[in-house]
């Protein structure tokens, strides 16, 4: 059997740049596994596979290295790109049906414009000294506060840590072992998070996924559906822009619309390639 797969580095506009996801177009499902074998030998985030169900509709999956993932924007993103550039280019819009429900893309100018459902943040509260143990772990001062999110970054739990400045984000080192600090908080990922000076960020973040394979995640969209909301009510602003400070970096425009939160980024082309299986 022999598949298309395009390579594409989203929330972008050059290569090298964003956050790179394979997009595999199918006729008809593969068997998990084989899916599964699939993305851990791209070796990449996700890896997006879609099928045709109407015109402009696809049910859509995301597979991390190691299991199937419940939300990822990035790869959404890349997905309906290749449909509005290579497979459909008549397309204004693309529905995709998901494990999180129906998700929309838009053509647009500047980056085609995506719509995940907005995630919510709760405070939380940490055990004595757990501040001081991810501070060392990620080498840099400890966070000034702490929230869940039952559905951030990847799709699931993710423990959300704030500090009060951009530089603290940035400076922040790749960590070890951050497994058995997130599943202390019984979490999956860790969000990290501050305001933006303005410069012309409104917030800045990274993300951390060890559990899905992914040590740190470049730009990650899912993420920015939880942040959004976040920061929009604390800024009393609706329409931001976000930085994701990873070695890579990307940039996000980002409007909070209540239950949906509008993301909207550029894609560059990094590989065309035949899989064969």
């Amino acid at each position: 059997m022999k598949l298309k797969l395009w390579q594409i580095d989203a929330f972008s506009s050059r290569p090298f740049g964003g956050n790179p996801a394979a997009v595999v177009p199918l006729e008809s499902w593969l068997p998990d596994t084989v899916m599964q074998a699939m993305a851990a030998e791209n070796n990449l985030a996700e890896t997006a596979f879609f099928v045709r169900t109407a015109n402009g509709q696809y049910d859509l999956r995301w597979f991390a290295p190691t299991l199937e993932v419940d939300l990822c924007g990035h790869a959404t993103l890349a997905s309906a790109w290749v449909l509005f550039t290579f497979l459909q280019p008549s397309l204004e819009e693309v529905r995709f049906h998901t494990r999180s429900g129906a998700l929309i893309v838009k053509r647009g100018h500047g980056g085609n414009a995506m719509s995940l459902p907005s995630g919510h943040a709760e405070p939380f509260d940490v055990p004595a000294g757990y501040a001081h143990d991810l501070a060392r772990a990620l080498n840099v001062s400890e966070p000034v506060e702490f929230h869940v999110a039952e559905k951030g970054g990847a799709g699931t739990r993710s423990l959300i840590a704030v500090w009060d400045s951009q530089d603290q984000i940035v400076a922040i080192s790749p960590p070890g072992n951050l497994m058995e600090l997130l599943d202390l908080m019984n979490c999956r990922s860790l969000i990290v998070t501050a305001k933006g000076d303005g410069r012309p960020y409104d917030m800045v973040s990274r993300f951390f996924a060890p559990h899905y394979g992914v040590p740190e995640d470049p730009v990650t969209g899912s993420a920015h559906a939880t942040l959004t909301p976040f920061w929009a009510k604390r800024l009393g602003k609706k329409m931001l822009t976000a930085r994701q400070a990873s070695p890579r970096g990307g940039d996000l425009s980002c409007t909070y619309a209540g239950e949906h939160t509008i993301l909207q980024g550029d894609c560059a082309l990094y590989m065309t390639a035949e899989i064969h299986i």
